[in-house]
């Protein structure tokens, strides 16, 4: 039970290039952002399309994945899971952040994507 504490189970499309960054580490991260739609009927019955829009982190193998086989407008699936951070900005105010952290990606669609 404790691996559904803090999961998150998305599929969408890669909103933009994503940016890989290497680290002094060594390590390698990238960010980008994953859009979900959600498809329904309103009260009038008019098919409706409701976009939400996730930043998404990945590390190591994960981020060199992301970066070589997922393209802006790529469809993947990715399991991670949230985590909330703080910065302050240039003009010294605080502000806060909620990623999605990947651990899994599945690329779909079609492999002349």
């Amino acid at each position: 039970m404790s691996t559904l504490r803090n999961q998150v189970q998305l599929i969408g499309n890669v909103g933009q290039e994503p940016t890989l960054t290497t680290l002094e580490s060594g390590k390698k991260v990238v960010r980008f952002s994953l859009a979900t739609n959600e498809f329904y009927k309103n009260a009038k019955g008019e098919k409706t399309q409701d976009t939400q829009w996730h930043t998404i982190v990945a590390w190591g193998k994960t981020a060199e994945l992301i970066e070589n086989y997922a393209p802006k407008g790529k469809e993947l699936a990715l399991t991670g899971k949230l985590k909330s951070r703080s910065y302050t900005d240039t003009a010294g105010l605080k502000r806060y952040v909620t990623e999605v952290e990947a651990s899994e990606i599945v690329l779909l669609g079609s492999k002349s994507e």
